[in-house]
This record gives structure tokens, sequence and C-alpha cells, in this order.
């Protein structure tokens, strides 16, 4: 064996340890759901669960609501870590599709709702994400605005959770209801940027805040770096939040 496959071989295998390090590392560092979020991820009388490799789908006993709520994960958080307020619309008839990313980070494939709107032959349905997920979605929003598909659902509207949209995802021109939810006690939202995102959103966006509640409260999965201490309960965050989202789709149901 010549010198150069053995370089190839040794450069490959160190790139291969170097990738098995990288993951496991990534999965130590990632938020796992509180019992509360894993508990709220089971069948329940009101609603099935289905967890795949993709996501997890709550699956609400019929009739449904015909408009789907799709989401994308805060970065380096399980996706089960939403299923509270998901488990809550749920139960009202919505049908949601928490959806996981490679890495549990979405910035690795922004478009991964299409494939899950394919397979699941979803209708209408609103896309949403919590802090990099949010960017992620309104970058998929964007591009759905831009070049419609007739062969599947309809947007019919983009929700952010401490979150904002970047150049990539702009919506200022567009006429869909928009909603941004933010907690006063946030510590990991980067304010400038959230502020700046603003001139990305339409004027009539809905703009809401959590009184007392944090950054790590929009899921269920405890204390996060840099994070304020909400003065809420999660319980609580997780309380409003549903009933914001509640009444937001109502809007749009309408």
């Amino acid at each position: 064996m010549n010198n150069k496959k053995k370089i190839a071989i040794w450069t490959t295998l160190a790139l291969l340890l170097l990738f098995v390090i990288g993951s496991i590392m990534l999965k130590n560092f990632t938020y796992q759901p509180s019992p509360s979020a894993l508990q709220a991820a089971t069948n329940q009388a009101s609603y099935t669960v289905e967890k795949t490799t993709d996501l997890v789908y709550f699956k609400p006993k019929e009739p449904a609501i015909p408009i789907s709520i799709i989401f994308y994960q805060g970065a380096l958080v399980n996706q089960k870590s939403y299923s509270i307020w998901a488990s809550k619309l749920a139960t009202e008839g919505y049908p949601v599709y928490l959806i996981h990313h490679a890495f549990n980070l979405a910035v690795t494939s922004k478009d991964k709702a299409q494939t899950i709107i394919n397979e699941y032959a979803i209708g209408d349905y609103v896309i949403g994400g919590h802090s990099l997920g949010g960017v992620m979605a309104s970058r998929f929003a964007h591009d759905k605005q831009m070049n419609p598909s007739t062969e599947s659902g309809l947007l019919k509207g983009v929700f952010f959770l401490a979150s904002y949209p970047d150049p990539k995802g702009s919506l200022k021109n567009s006429l869909l209801p928009i909603l941004s939810v933010t907690g006063s006690n946030d510590g990991v939202l980067n304010q400038k940027s959230y502020i700046d995102g603003k001139k990305f959103l339409p004027k009539n966006t809905l703009y809401l805040s959590i009184k007392d509640g944090n950054h790590a409260g929009f899921g269920s999965y405890g204390h996060q770096k840099g994070d304020n201490p909400a003065t809420i309960s999660n319980e609580e965050q997780q309380k409003q939040l549903s009933l914001i989202l509640s009444s937001w789709l109502d809007t749009i149901k309408k």
C-alpha cells in the first residue's frame, strides 16, 4: 500500500472519529423533555401519538380541525419538549407535527416540513418554531409564498416563539396572519436581532409577551444556559402559550 492510500485511509478514519465524537457531544448537550412533556407525548382519550425518527405527531380523535400545526424545534432541544402545549391543541382538535431535525438543529433542513406535508398528505397548515427553529420556519414560509405549490395544502399562517425572521425568511409583504410571542424574562433571545427582525414582518403582525415567562418556558426541558429564571411556573407558561396559540388559530379557521 502506497503512502497516498495510507494517508487517505487514516484521514477518513480520523474524520469518522471526529463525527462520532461530535455526535456524542451534541447528544449530551441536547435539552431533554421533562417528565410532564414525556407524559403528554403518550396516547390520551382525546388524541393518539405517533413517534418516528422524523417527528412526534399528535393526531386528534375525529373530527379533527382541518388546519395542521407544523413546528420546528429550538437549537439542541428535543422535539418532545414541546409536547405539553402541542397536546393541549391536539385536545382541541388540531393535528400537531413536532418535527425532528438532524442533531436537533433546524438549520440542517429548513425544508423538512415539505417532506412531512407530502408524507402525511397535509392540507391547510400553519408553521412555526422556537428560537432557531422559528428562523428556519420563516425561511420555509418565505419560499412557499414565493413558489406556491398546488400539489399540497396551503400555508395559512406563521408563528414565532422567542424568535424572528432573517432576510432569507422575510415575510414583510405577506398577507398571512403572523404571530410573535416572547417571554418578558427571556435571557437567551438576542433582543437586537429580534427588534431588527421586525422589519421582515408585515405591519399586521400580532406581538404578544408572556409576563414573567422565559426562553426555555416555550418548551418543557428545564433550565437553559444563559436564560433568566421565569417567575411563573413552566405549567403556567405552557397554559398561557396554548391559550395564545388557540386564540390565534381561531382567527385563521374562521
